[in-house]
């Protein structure tokens, strides 16, 4: 299924979604200490996604079952999102003590809605968001979409029209369709291209000859899968921030030296999703995950200038005609990212 890359957050929203999150999780907060041993306490906490389980968490999952959680005194919960699903207000009223989202753009314009979140980590140092062709009418370059039928959810036109922005083309030159995920349309030619994260196993019936238009190399980079929390939980409790960092960082780095095994613990914890297909999707996914940039600075790293273009793109295409842009430094902090530098795998 196709991910969302870009919906609206607001404190109207928070608040409403904020009712859903007691509810989902319960009277009780998920912020409480139970012993787990004697003399040893450990904190039950809610890692609250935006997206369904998949691959994007295989990191995330090796870090539970291997128990580095425990090591950091964690015992954390993922809680899996889906289709329309908002996770932001249960981290903004810190029902869930960390978040993930799909693409940063998404803190992006919570922030601008008023709600106080920061990204602390990106999960995928660049986005696997890609525009899908085939060989019998290839779509290799920006350029020629022109004349071309581009199928898209409708949440994710935003970027379409960043793309076309970016190299100079005009929308009405091409003809934008709003469909959901699946790959028929495109099988069956009712359109020239379609979209999908290029590591979601949903891509494999286009077969190994697809063509692929990454929208970081049509030059839109934003990240994928970062981590956030309440600016209050950021502020009172940053060990228990950067404990969460360390332990997944270490299951992430598990999984690029021990992919296999990394997917049969995914399996395990996940028992619907198909070993052969994840298997085959593995290496692609840790190429996002880790590059020249985590070989020095280490799992999720960030830097501000991408953080920056991505604001800059927002502002160019009218996203804040109504609310104030936020800043970079309201976006994002690298405070949690010093604090564990000397912990977090450089791969």
């Amino acid at each position: 299924m196709e991910r969302s890359v870009s919906y609206s957050t607001t404190r109207r929203c928070l608040l409403k979604g904020a009712g859903s999150a007691l509810i989902g999780f319960g009277a009780t907060s998920v912020l409480k200490t139970v012993g787990v041993a004697a003399g040893a306490e450990t904190l039950s906490m809610q890692l609250q996604l935006d997206w369904l389980m998949s691959n994007q968490f295989l990191g995330d999952v090796a870090a539970k079952r291997l128990g580095y959680f425990e090591e950091e005194g964690l015992d954390v919960t993922i809680s899996p999102g889906g289709p329309q699903f908002n996770g932001i207000p249960a981290v903004a009223s810190e029902q869930a003590l960390i978040g993930n989202v799909s693409s940063s753009p998404h803190i992006m314009l919570a922030r601008a809605g008023g709600v106080p979140i920061t990204c602390v980590a990106a999960g995928f140092q660049r986005h696997p968001f890609a525009y899908f062709s085939l060989p019998r009418n290839p779509i290799r370059t920006p350029a020629e979409m022109r004349g071309k039928r581009i199928g898209t959810p409708q949440v994710s036109v935003i970027l379409l029209r960043a793309l076309l922005k970016a190299n100079g083309i005009q929308e009405n030159e091409l003809d934008i369709v709003p469909m959901g995920s699946e790959p028929g349309p495109l099988l069956t030619g009712q359109v020239d291209a379609m979209t999908f994260w290029e590591t979601d196993p949903i891509v494999k019936p286009l077969g190994p000859d697809a063509i692929i238009l990454r929208l970081w190399d049509a030059g839109i980079r934003l990240y994928a899968s970062p981590y956030y929390v309440s600016d209050s939980t950021l502020r009172r409790q940053p060990d228990r921030v950067a404990a969460f960092v360390r332990a997944v960082s270490r299951g992430w780095a598990y999984a690029k030296q021990n992919p296999e095994k990394a997917v049969d613990l995914y399996v395990a914890e996940y028992p619907s999703a198909d070993r052969a297909s994840e298997l085959e999707q593995v290496g692609l996914l840790l190429s996002y995950v880790f590059n020249d940039e985590t070989k020095t600075a280490g799992w999720g790293a960030m830097q501000r200038e991408i953080w920056a273009d991505q604001l800059d793109m927002y502002e160019q295409l009218g996203q804040f005609t109504n609310r104030k842009a936020p800043t970079v430094d309201e976006m994002m902090t690298l405070s949690i990212l010093d604090a564990t530098q000397a912990d977090r795998p450089k791969l």
